[in-house]
């Protein structure tokens, strides 16, 4: 950090209802994240802009989410840089009401929105990172996911430091399509998933795949189309991402292992519910499909 920085703070609103200490624990969820971490009732990120990264403190209420920016430039493009992060990583924008309304008699969703609610649907606002962890968790536990993302992000991501205090971005894609075999070799990432990793970095490393290229699509539909072209991505995977980074409200990953187990759960189920059953029963959630998922995760905490 430069010796003449100093940190400075910004408030963001939100839209509707929102509480911060329901986000913090969804965020808390592991030890093993490598990305952000939970401090107190605080969580601190580092984050790339461009060219250039920040760190900051994040804590807030029921109001909003004040953040404090440890090292940076200080610039009115920073601020607003982080600023927009922010409101796209917890969907502050987003308005509830409607989503609160739908609940509100409904046998399954009500005691999950009054039990977790202000709650918003975190997100992955880069795709290459919500990508390679969507590929990363492929059929296998959380945890063992969360300690292959780390070491991938210890051997090629980014470690900046705030005092005695170090923080992680994910890795570029150049820095991962360069990794050689022997990089991998002791990572325990299965071959398959070695090979949809390097291809999708190469992707983006050669400029045919970006987050804005696939808005140009159009739809969520085109969009979940041109992620099925991609080696490694199948339905559940484009659905993931559709809903985690593209943020599209009806995205359903029907074939998802925890949102199978959480419905097993509430509605007492002998045994878990097929992805077909899942979306038979999300049409009486229609357009809300991407919350109702979240909030049936967060369930499972």
């Amino acid at each position: 950090m430069p010796s003449h920085f100093a940190p400075y703070g910004i408030d963001l609103p939100v839209n509707g209802r929102f509480c911060f200490e329901q986000c913090r624990i969804f965020l808390d969820r592991s030890p093993r994240e490598c990305l952000h971490r939970v401090d107190g009732g605080a969580v601190l990120k580092a984050v790339r802009l461009g060219s250039r990264a920040v760190i900051f403190r994040m804590n807030g209420d029921h109001n909003g989410v004040r953040l404090e920016v440890l090292s940076g430039d200080g610039s009115a493009q920073e601020r607003q840089g982080v600023s927009d992060y922010v409101a796209e990583w917890l969907d502050l924008q987003r308005d509830l009401r409607p989503f609160y309304r739908m609940a509100a008699g409904d046998a399954l969703l009500q005691s999950l929105t009054e039990r977790f609610a202000g709650l918003r649907l975190i997100g992955i606002p880069d795709l290459l990172e919500a990508l390679c962890w969507a590929i990363i968790g492929q059929q296998i536990n959380l945890q063992f996911a969360y300690t292959l993302k780390a070491r991938l992000v210890a051997l090629c991501g980014t470690r900046l430091t705030d005092g005695d205090q170090h923080f992680w971005l994910f890795p570029e894609a150049q820095a991962i399509a360069a990794l050689s075999e022997a990089d991998w070799g002791g990572l325990q990432f299965s071959r398959s998933k070695i090979a949809y990793l390097r291809g999708i970095a190469a992707l983006f490393a050669n400029g045919t795949i970006s987050k804005e290229i696939l808005l140009e699509s159009g739809s969520a539909l085109a969009i979940r189309e041109r992620l099925l072209q991609i080696r490694g991505v199948g339905e559940w995977t484009a659905d993931y991402v559709l809903m985690k980074c593209f943020r599209h409200p009806a995205a359903l990953p029907a074939g998802d292992a925890g949102l199978q187990n959480a419905l097993k759960t509430r509605l007492q189920l002998s045994v878990k519910p097929s992805p077909a059953q899942i979306r038979e029963m999300f049409a009486a959630w229609k357009g809300w499909e991407a919350y109702t998922t979240f909030y049936l995760w967060r369930s499972l905490i």
